[in-house]
């Protein structure tokens, strides 16, 4: 006898078979997936002690978010799309204006974010990601985790060290009491090395750690502390691939692909993030070396060049989907992204035959799985795989008429209109509303860290609408 049974919904399983099943119905034994299939059949095989009926809905495996940041979810109006105090939001709370308060609170608003638009399992980098990085002590990434495992969904927490040269300035609160340390690269390297062994494929599986360096771009030999940026890129690399983990690196661009290739950090194991502005040798690199690429097509970055996401699929790299999130002009809304990706590509060769849906859909659940190295637990509906389910509501007005559900679910629908979640065969969302979490709690506690971050940085003025938000056609100010 199976614990649940989701039925009379239509099945969009991203199976190997790509099966779309219209009148189907997931079994869940545990937190494992038993039965896909016609309801009839399932349901015959498979009587459940809870029936969940799915009428009307897509069944779906839940969405993988390749890349956002941690911490960005309490900074992301901040500025409203100024550079500076953006950047100076950035620079002060993932170094000198965070408590572990701030990170627990942070990783409680992101994970509900994602629970709410069906993103089961998410990437974060914990900080700035290729500038700075909140590993000088475990007290912060370990308040990450917790906070995570409070809402219940997974997720891969890339820790790592920042860019030479050091030491870097860090400072604690104690109150209102700020006291200053200098952090070496061994210390920040040490950080990850204890995170990893506290949280790696802890609570079930639903908490991964990954490793991360900041990117080396074209120059880089002139700055200072180059040798020793090399140097730290390969250690931690290799103790990646010591410990079984995903290697990831922020902001590719414009030769900094050719770069990593050079000094030897490429690979299966490694997630390149963005890689705009590649030429036709790295995309080879790429494909030499089986190195996996993220693309953020709703960032900044994707606006200043272009990731050649069609080029690098065509030459066999494996390219899904991150929403970068949260920032001033981006949520975790992966629904979003994937239009924005067709949109974008489809742009660049006027010519709307690119990118069709079914990749789009596939580059943000099995293989945004693979690339993170746990396609054969989540990705897709099948017997034997964690049963990370979710239940988008078909019968709204925007997704009607009742055709071709698996174009409405990727041109039409949006994070709003999904109903249900599961995670680990838990049900974890329920007619759009937490079902184990108080919401209102949350979002009172992220606004409480968030005003005391902002105080401890002197960032108020931050808070004022641009002077060029109405009236112009363009504002000078935005982000770079």
């Amino acid at each position: 006898m199976a614990d649940i049974l989701i039925k009379n919904g239509t099945v969009i399983a991203i199976d190997p078979e790509r099966r779309i099943i219209a009148d189907g119905a997931v079994a869940i034994t545990g937190d494992r997936i038993v039965a896909v299939g016609a309801t009839a059949e399932v349901e015959a095989a498979h009587p459940a002690g809870e029936v969940i009926d799915a009428r009307g809905m897509a069944i779906m495996p839940g969405f993988v978010d390749a890349h956002a940041h941690a911490g960005h979810g309490l900074i992301k109006t901040l500025g409203g799309g100024r550079s500076d105090p953006w950047y100076q939001a950035c620079r002060g709370a993932y170094t000198v204006g965070s408590t572990p308060e701030f990170w627990f609170a942070e990783a409680q608003l992101a994970a509900l974010e994602r629970l709410r638009f069906g993103v089961t399992t998410g990437v974060s980098l914990l900080g700035g990601g290729d500038s700075i990085m909140r590993t000088d002590e475990p007290v912060y990434g370990d308040a990450h985790m917790e906070g995570v495992l409070g809402i219940g969904t997974r997720s891969v927490v890339a820790v790592g060290t920042t860019r030479p040269p050091h030491p870097l300035t860090y400072a604690r609160w104690e109150g209102e009491t700020r006291t200053d340390y200098p952090v070496s690269f061994d210390q920040q390297f040490a950080t990850c090395k204890t995170l990893i062994d506290r949280w790696h494929g802890s609570h079930d599986g639903r908490l991964h750690l990954a490793l991360l360096t900041p990117t080396l771009h074209r120059g880089y030999r002139d700055a200072a502390g180059a040798q020793e940026a090399v140097e730290q890129s390969r250690a931690v690399k290799a103790y990646a691939e010591e410990r079984g983990l995903v290697f990831t690196q922020d902001g590719h661009t414009k030769g900094s692909v050719r770069i990593a290739g050079e000094i030897g950090i490429l690979g299966p194991r490694t997630l390149l993030s963005h890689a705009t502005g590649l030429d036709e040798e790295e995309i080879a690199i790429c494909a030499e070396t089986g190195t996996t690429i993220v693309h953020n097509p709703s960032a900044v970055a994707a606006i200043l060049a272009r990731c050649p996401v069609t080029e690098l699929l065509d030459a066999g790299v494996t390219v899904v989907i991150g929403s970068d999130a949260t920032a001033p002009d981006r949520s975790a809304d992966m629904f979003r992204h994937m239009q924005q990706c067709m949109h974008y590509h489809r742009t660049h060769f006027h010519d709307p035959s690119w990118l069709p849906p079914g990749k789009a859909l596939e580059m943000c659940t099995i293989d945004a799985a693979r690339v993170l190295g746990l396609e054969s637990e989540i990705g897709s509906l099948e017997p034997g795989k964690k049963a990370d389910v979710i239940l988008v509501d078909l019968r709204r007005p925007h997704l009607y008429p009742a055709h071709m559900p698996e174009f409405r679910v990727t041109y039409f629908a949006n994070g709003n209109d999904v109903h249900t979640v599961l995670v680990g065969g838990k049900v974890l969302l329920r007619d759009r509303q937490p079902v184990h979490v108080d919401q209102d709690a949350v979002l009172d506690a992220a606004q409480r860290e968030a005003e005391l971050m902002i105080d401890r940085l002197g960032l108020r003025y931050a808070l004022e609408t641009p002077p060029m938000f109405w009236g112009h056609s363009r504002d000078l100010d935005v982000l770079e």
